[in-house]
């Protein structure tokens, strides 16, 4: 636990100053020595107290795991932000709130096109809509029914004669853990990409990686080339079709990887086959009509199909969530 919490600090702390150093948080001449040094012993403390608050959810104090719990407040908090934010927006067509709600609304009580005002709550691009909200429910409520998903396996107590018992293998076997590792990856690779593009524009294997262009409109730079360009997900459902063999690609990668990442993990994490046999055995429970030998080959035969197949509908999941324009995704 020790060398996991002193690796976390070390890839904090280096992903602060390549942060900073990269301009991510304006051009260091600007910004200034002082000021720069701040912001790094901002993030690398910021760090710290997610990788302590990390380390008292698992030991009790509190529900499921430290970081899935953050992720889902954060995207709890952008939701609700996203829905009901009044902060205004200059579009050109006058004045709108940025809350997908509030401007359902202010459009239909301020414009005398009750039709259109609802249309445009409902489809506009340069806010969150009504549409992405209800795409947000729908992928919400598609995770709840898949997480019933599950195989019982029957066990029983080798010295209490009678008493049965169940050990459930859950369709997200590994969580969401697939696709955090699959986003890092991915936000790893665009920073680099960006980070290099900036600086050797005129490099063929930096243009390989990755070519990106500035969208005025979203205030970021987006990929238009390269392989970030495939593993980014299609903005819209005109660019799928403008682009079919782009958002191809983004399918296979994200169903493969996850996939891939949920294999990964069960072995790491000690939640393979061998390792539940195991606890089973330390608990002196056993399957009904095997040996103790064979615990091994049987929940072989449904862990790591449960982690692959569960990792693959994870990714799934988030590429539909990504098509809608699910908030959050």
């Amino acid at each position: 636990e020790g060398a996991q919490k002193l690796f976390g600090m070390l890839i904090t702390i280096g992903e602060a100053v390549a942060y900073v150093m990269s301009g991510m948080y304006g051009d260091l001449r600007e910004v200034g020595a002082g000021n720069a040094i701040l912001i790094i012993a901002q993030l690398f403390f910021a760090g710290v107290i997610v990788i302590l608050l990390d380390e008292l959810l698992q030991k009790g104090y509190g529900l499921g795991s430290g970081i899935s719990l953050f992720i889902a407040t954060n995207i709890c908090e952008t939701i609700v932000w996203k829905a009901f934010s009044f902060i205004t927006l200059n579009t050109g067509r006058g004045v709108e709130f940025e809350g997908a709600v509030i401007a359902l609304f202010h459009l239909f009580f301020s414009r005398s096109d009750k039709f259109g005002a609802i249309k445009e709550a409902f489809y506009r691009q340069n806010a969150p809509n009504i549409t992405s909200l209800l795409a947000t429910l729908l992928v919400f409520f598609v995770v709840i029914f898949f997480q019933g998903f599950r195989v019982d396996l029957p066990v029983k107590y080798q010295k209490i004669r009678g008493q049965m018992g169940n050990y459930p293998i859950k369709l997200f076997y590994t969580s969401n853990i697939p696709i955090i590792l699959q986003t890092a990856l991915v936000s790893n690779l665009y920073f680099f990409s960006q980070l290099l593009y900036k600086r050797f524009k005129s490099n063929m294997f930096v243009n390989m990686v990755g070519q990106w262009q500035e969208d005025e409109a979203a205030g970021q730079s987006v990929p238009v080339g390269g392989l970030v360009y495939y593993v980014s997900p299609p903005r819209s459902f005109a660019e799928i079709f403008g682009d079919p063999f782009h958002a191809l690609v983004y399918v296979v990668i994200v169903l493969v990887s996850c996939a891939l990442f949920s294999k990964f993990w069960i072995d790491v994490s000690g939640s393979s086959a061998r390792d539940v046999a195991k606890q089973l055995k330390d608990q002196q429970m056993m399957m009904p009509g095997f040996r103790d030998t064979d615990m091994t080959k049987v929940l072989n035969r449904y862990i790591p199909t449960a982690a692959a197949f569960g990792g693959a509908c994870i990714g799934a999941l988030t590429i539909v969530a990504d098509f809608l324009g699910a908030i959050g995704s």
